[in-house]
């Protein structure tokens, strides 16, 4: 405004404003306002990510004596009335109160994005040695019983305008999971890409879903699979690991790739290094979470003394904790195992959900489960489920 507008400016009109605008709210409805929820936008939002879901278990089916498909619902009276819509590759972070402890765990939904308008999300656990959520799980979960669980979670989903058309799937284990959703997703026409899935298990029996994948791939030519054996010859399969060889074997000779790759840390560790062969660019590698972290020994970085014990004071809530931590235990599992409840989700280093600053001592993080930013490491902050004492 130039100095001559100011001048024109009249003092009785500017002290009008202030009285007309003191006789509007006076005037206004005394009505309270309406909550903020209540709005359609804000409704939706809410519908479409919320911050917690209550559901129940609809189904079980069994794989095998240590693998199941729980199937889960929507639980109405605790006051979710429709599942969260997701893209395949998602997951749900799953929480259990067990002997008094509350525990978390991420799981890649199985089912395919479209089944949520069916009220149903799948979720296929098998059994692990000293896996405390996993076991109970499969030990105690029945129909009817309540879940609690996040919203959809995680970024190992198919983005077009990042990667190639053709996704070279490398799968281990239960690793196959968010596979089967991408498949499935694939067959129903809900993703436009092709699907070439390397499915890496000792035998073929213990080859989950590979029969219904295997199904879908001769309706649908954007689906094909491949069994890798590592423990048996059979007609039709691979037989062996998943090497440079084995993927530039079935994926495509004159276009661009990208690969995906879920399964346990051992896989990733193998795979990585066959993929470094083929010469990549970063941007077509895609990892899903490690899951949790065990042996820091196994690493070469790792320089402690693994049989240690460590006392450690965590301050959370205003309040201050002393605790026990093995040095081949996690801060954060040392933490759930001493009664706290930590705020988790990926339990891999990546999501920063855990994010704690580290105030004094030292700690080992092995680098490929390392998802902290430059800043975090200047200012000292670590991720609990992925630091070791």
């Amino acid at each position: 405004m130039s100095k001559s507008n100011i001048k024109s400016l009249s003092r009785l009109a500017l002290i009008k404003v202030v009285a007309d605008r003191i006789k509007a709210v006076n005037a206004g409805s005394t009505e309270p306002v309406r909550d903020l929820y209540d709005y359609t936008p804000n409704r939706l939002a809410r519908e479409l990510h919320p911050h917690v879901q209550h559901l129940v278990v609809k189904e079980i089916v069994e794989h095998g004596p240590d693998c199941k498909s729980i199937l889960l619902a929507p639980d109405g009276e605790a006051g979710t009335k429709a599942l969260a819509w997701f893209e395949a590759g998602q997951y749900l972070v799953v929480n259990l109160e067990i002997d008094g402890k509350r525990f978390s765990r991420p799981y890649s939904i199985a089912s395919s994005p479209r089944d949520t308008l069916d009220g149903v999300y799948r979720l296929t656990v098998k059994r692990v040695q000293d896996g405390v959520v996993s076991n109970y799980i499969l030990d105690h979960l029945a129909v009817g019983s309540k879940v609690v669980a996040s919203a959809p979670l995680g970024d190992f989903t198919y983005q077009p305008l990042r990667d190639a058309h053709t996704v070279v799937g490398i799968a281990g284990g239960s690793g196959i999971t968010p596979f089967r959703s991408l498949a499935r997703a694939i067959a129903q026409g809900d993703e436009d890409c092709r699907l070439v899935l390397l499915y890496g298990t000792r035998t073929l029996k213990d080859a989950v879903f590979a029969d219904e994948i295997a199904e879908l791939g001769r309706q649908n030519p954007a689906i094909k699979l491949v069994n890798v054996l590592s423990e048996e010859d059979k007609e039709g399969c691979e037989h062996g690991f998943i090497s440079a060889d084995l993927i530039a074997k079935y994926a495509p000779k004159a276009e661009p790739y990208s690969v995906f790759m879920c399964g346990p840390q051992a896989l990733y560790n193998f795979a990585d290094k066959e993929i470094a062969k083929i010469g990549l660019k970063r941007k077509y590698v895609r990892h899903e979470l490690f899951g949790e972290y065990f042996h820091p020994e196994r690493n070469p970085e790792y320089k402690g003394d693994i049989a240690g014990r460590y006392t450690v004071t965590v301050r959370m809530d205003g309040a201050t904790h002393t605790l026990t931590c093995p040095a081949d235990t996690t801060l954060l599992r040392a933490m759930e195992a001493a009664g706290l409840n930590p705020p988790s989700d990926c339990r891999s280093g990546r999501c920063g959900w855990c994010h704690a600053q580290l105030l004094a001592g030292e700690v080992f993080i092995p680098p490929e489960v390392d998802g902290r930013r430059l800043a975090d490491k200047d200012f000292g902050y670590i991720h609990p489920c992925c630091s070791f004492p």
